[in-house]
């Protein structure tokens, strides 16, 4: 293909103009002001079979749920309120009604308890994979969005939640998968990861007091893991980091796994991505009134690094972590 995934993504940026005033790729959400002191969040996801999803583990009310989960999850990291989605669907021969039913009603209880509507959108047939394309529509007020570029040296590294559990849901679901041993009885422990993996929960209301706290510079929502999304807050604030990896939230049943599996639980919570939790940066001493945990800090970028891209500094290892990377 010759460029990786965020190089291409650079190179389609370079390509168009974005008129003044507006904020376009390289955040969670293109930021577009309105008329009346507000701005306009857009954000928009695809979800490929065999990329995304395996259509012979999960069931369709757990897709349902996660394609919108995964969109919402956009606008939490831009500290913005729910407007509305638009849910674009292919859908190949052999899915039968029963299961789109179950698909939608999956995508209906999570907008409902986020009261965020579906308000449009398209079906098309598919040749042979399910393809799922959601955009969400958000708002805040004019200058208030969270974005990638406020970190600054000497702010904390923050995160929500505890990191790792929907990687190792992942793992667990490809696990059995190449043993072909289907959708086995699990232990409960293995239950909850996975049921993490295909049932994220957005950070709507986390987002939101983010937003209104001063003194939170940077945000954005973990997709590809903290070894990949937070490089994108340092190459946007021009800044680099310390992580303590000791430091990370693990959570017990992530720990019970990792010690039976002998999988190493850093490499899950940094690398594997999918916990849509939010990773912000903050300066010391900000009232941050949300459960949270302290990973590091930012530090300023040394001399020549713009050349190098942005660098992580690993505290207790001698790893690195780079992140999920679609291609």
């Amino acid at each position: 293909m010759g460029k990786g995934e965020f190089e291409l993504i650079g190179w389609i940026k370079e390509q168009f103009e974005v008129p003044e005033g507006i904020l376009g790729i390289g955040d969670d959400c293109a930021v577009m002001p309105q008329r009346d002191g507000l701005e306009t969040l857009v954000t928009t996801d695809m979800l490929v079979d065999g990329i995304h999803f395996l259509m012979e583990d999960i069931d369709p009310y757990s897709l349902g749920w996660k394609s919108a989960a995964v969109n919402l999850s956009d606008i939490a990291g831009m500290g913005g309120k729910l407007v509305g989605t638009f849910l674009s669907i292919a859908l190949p021969k052999n899915i039968h009604d029963g299961f789109t039913e179950e698909f939608i009603r999956g995508y209906k209880d999570i907008s409902d308890r986020f009261n965020c509507p579906l308000l449009g959108g398209d079906t098309t047939a598919a040749k042979d994979r399910l393809c799922i394309n959601v955009t969400v529509l958000g708002s805040c007020g004019a200058g208030q969005s969270l974005k990638r570029s406020g970190a600054r040296p000497g702010d904390l590294v923050c995160v929500t939640g505890t990191l790792g559990d929907s990687a190792a849901g992942l793992k667990l679901v490809l696990e059995r998968q190449s043993d072909g041993c289907g959708s086995p009885e699990a232990p409960d422990t293995e239950r909850i990861l996975v049921d993490r993996h295909y049932r994220p929960m957005p950070r709507i209301a986390e987002g939101l007091r983010l937003a209104a706290t001063t003194g939170v510079n940077a945000c954005m929502d973990i997709s590809d893991g903290i070894g990949s999304d937070l490089r994108h807050i340092l190459e946007a604030s021009g800044v680099t980091a310390r992580v303590d990896v000791r430091s990370l939230p693990l959570s017990a049943e992530l720990r019970d796994l990792c010690a039976r599996r002998g999988w190493d639980p850093a490499e899950l919570a940094l690398s594997g991505g999918e916990d849509y939790e939010l990773l912000f940066t903050c300066r010391p001493g900000t009232p941050v009134s949300i459960p949270h945990t302290v990973i590091g800090e930012i530090l300023a970028a040394p001399e020549g690094s713009e050349t190098a891209g942005p660098v992580i500094i690993w505290e207790g290892t001698d790893k690195d972590f780079t992140g999920f990377r679609h291609f």
